[in-house]
């Protein structure tokens, strides 16, 4: 398979998750976070995407000291907020009712998320042991300290 069909694969299973993740949100949170038929969805799911993309990261770095505070938990009030962007951008297509419930809906976007990642196997999660340093050579088992 060719380099730029498999960034397209990853591209369109990315994209599928975070609808369908968009979509779970929408269906616990039913009524306060709304769409008008399956093409708002997916362009809801695709902007969702490219804002976390590219402006994400910038807002990540801004808020860098309220992140490292509260660590790492202000991750969810700046993906409510593009979240809530969403629906302000696509209304009446889209709507995310208050700042409230697009912080809910973030939150069950970003487990669902994470499980289907998991499910799929997208996740970059690494679990494992960490290695001994190497030994020296001479069975170095001394406590000798080299100057």
């Amino acid at each position: 398979m060719k380099p730029g069909a498999k960034k397209w694969l990853r591209f369109l299973e990315t994209w599928l998750i975070n609808t369908l993740a968009v979509l779970v949100a929408v269906a616990l949170l039913h009524g306060h976070i709304k769409y008008q038929g399956w093409t708002n969805l997916f362009i809801a799911s695709l902007l969702l995407g490219i804002l976390n993309s590219f402006v994400r990261p910038i807002l990540m770095f801004l808020a860098l000291p309220l992140l490292i505070f509260s660590l790492g938990l202000f991750t969810l009030v700046i993906n409510a907020l593009l979240l809530y962007f969403v629906g302000i951008l696509m209304a009446p297509g889209f709507q995310v009712d208050s700042f409230g419930f697009a912080f809910l809906g973030a939150l069950i976007i970003s487990v669902v998320s994470i499980l289907l990642n998991l499910m799929t196997g997208n996740a970059r999660v690494s679990v494992g042991r960490r290695r001994p340093p190497p030994r020296r050579p001479g069975g170095g088992d001394d406590n000798i300290i080299d100057v």
